[in-house]
């Protein structure tokens, strides 16, 4: 063929999505990483049209037929205080479809996972309605509220309590009265004073770089009372609940701006915690107000504090894992979470000693931990997962530290997706699919992480 017979217009005119799915499926808005197009192929190749319109989390119509995510999604996003700087703004208003929607926008967990790529990935697994899928460290519980809204049954184990309350509040603020919540809104002042007595005051700039104060591991003052519920009664004053989600929901909201001040001196701790409870409200009944209009059944979901490397859960009894470990030791949770964990009343230095990624002195002995401990969290998927059905993990390399903590160039540095690759064959894992995704959030640290999907043979 010479140039002479290319029809340049007409090759154009045709557009690279229509080579990849058919005219009836329109993309959803906001699709820019080839991870995403190939993820939303994968969907268009495994799910049929009216899983694409119940399910999908790529397509915003199936003919005339808007898909659940496009309407989950739809209409204001996430609402942000008017001192909100520019670029948070921006961020939310370019990822509406991928993140922030539903309950997922509660609490700004680090590493968090990408909601709409974790609807895929559970999609592309297979995973029906009824199923069953485990997070063996579930995090901030994104795999478990997106398996929630899919009908498909869930179960989350994390080694950090916090986690385990986190998740909790948001899963049930998918069904959480909200007429308290308005009460709240009303009273904030007097509410954060309850919780500052209950929880403590946090150190506002503690985590600001070159903070004049000595970061404190935890609250500033004394705590009055052990952690939650037992001030009931002062709390149906204020808001006219008892009820223990109620009381959860405004402490996880008082908790993330304690996070905001110890990060943030633009605004006092008060002005955080209100501005911040109306973006709960606001997100609570935007998803409710979706799930009535779709009419989802909200699935089954078990949340516990557990331990990744021992499963509490029998042989052969889950239908998909999808799980992100932590990226070696990136991120120190522990030090992140401290005013949280201090608050709901745990001990950081035994918490330390348990979690993966933490355990050890030297960079070395804890690089060295991490694999170990990874044998033996993939040995456990191994184990609960049935033949056949996939287990997927989302990791990215942190190749800086590693080359420190093994003495070698940085461009020597093994990654470790590959390494879990290698770690899970000797488990009867086999990979089907890799892909690679860019990092914002800790880019400093990890370009890339790495979607890796293994069959269970």
């Amino acid at each position: 063929m010479n140039n002479v017979d290319i029809n340049i217009p007409d090759i154009l005119a045709k557009g690279m999505y229509h080579r990849l799915f058919p005219h009836h499926l329109e993309i959803i808005p906001q699709i820019n990483e080839i991870y995403e197009l190939a993820l939303a192929f994968y969907e268009s190749q495994i799910l049929n049209e009216d899983e694409i319109c119940l399910n999908g989390a790529y397509f915003a119509r199936v003919g005339t037929k808007y898909t659940n995510h496009f309407r989950i999604c739809a209409g204001d996003p996430l609402r942000l205080p008017s001192h909100a700087s520019s670029r948070l703004k921006s961020f939310f208003l370019k990822n509406q479809f991928r993140t922030g929607y539903a309950t997922h926008g509660l609490f700004p967990y680090r590493g968090k996972f990408h909601p709409q790529m974790v609807k895929a990935l559970i999609n592309v697994m297979g995973l029906k309605k009824g199923e069953v899928l485990l997070d063996p460290m579930m995090g901030s519980g994104t795999a478990l509220i997106e398996a929630c809204l899919m009908g498909i049954k869930s179960i989350g184990f994390d080694a950090s309590p916090f986690c385990q309350f986190m998740t909790q509040v948001k899963l049930d603020a998918l069904t959480i009265p909200t007429a308290p919540l308005h009460k709240a809104l009303q009273s904030f002042q007097p509410l954060y004073q309850f919780f500052t007595k209950n929880s403590g005051q946090p150190d506002q700039g503690s985590k600001i770089k070159n903070h004049k104060r000595k970061p404190i591991d935890g609250a500033v003052c004394e705590v009055e009372t052990p952690f939650r519920h037992d001030d009931s009664d002062q709390l149906n004053e204020l808001v006219g609940s008892k009820a223990p989600e109620i009381y959860d929901f405004l402490l996880l909201a008082f908790l993330d701006s304690a996070g905001y001040a110890e990060r943030s001196n633009r605004k006092p701790p008060l002005a955080q915690f209100q501005a911040i409870l109306e973006r709960y409200v606001f997100a609570v009944e935007k998803i409710q107000g979706a799930i009535s209009e779709t009419g989802t059944t909200l699935a089954e979901w078990e949340v516990k504090t557990g331990d990744a490397r021992a499963l509490p859960a029998s042989n052969q009894s889950v239908d998909g894992i999808l799980f992100s470990p932590p990226y070696s030791f990136a991120i120190d949770y522990l030090k992140n979470d401290s005013f949280h964990l201090n608050a709901i009343g745990e001990d950081l230095t035994s918490l330390r000693d348990q979690m993966i990624g933490l355990r050890g002195k030297t960079l070395r002995e804890k690089y060295d931990l991490y694999l170990e401990d990874m044998k033996s969290v993939l040995s456990e998927c191994a184990r609960v997962l049935k033949p056949k059905r996939f287990c997927t993990i989302i990791v990215g390399t942190n190749d800086h530290q590693l080359s420190k903590a093994l003495g070698i160039d940085k461009k020597d540095v093994a990654s470790l997706h590959k390494i879990l690759v290698d770690i899970g064959s000797k488990y009867g894992f086999s990979p089907v699919r890799i892909l690679s995704r860019q990092i914002n959030g800790v880019a400093n640290t990890m370009r890339n992480e790495y979607i890796v999907m293994l069959q269970r043979d």
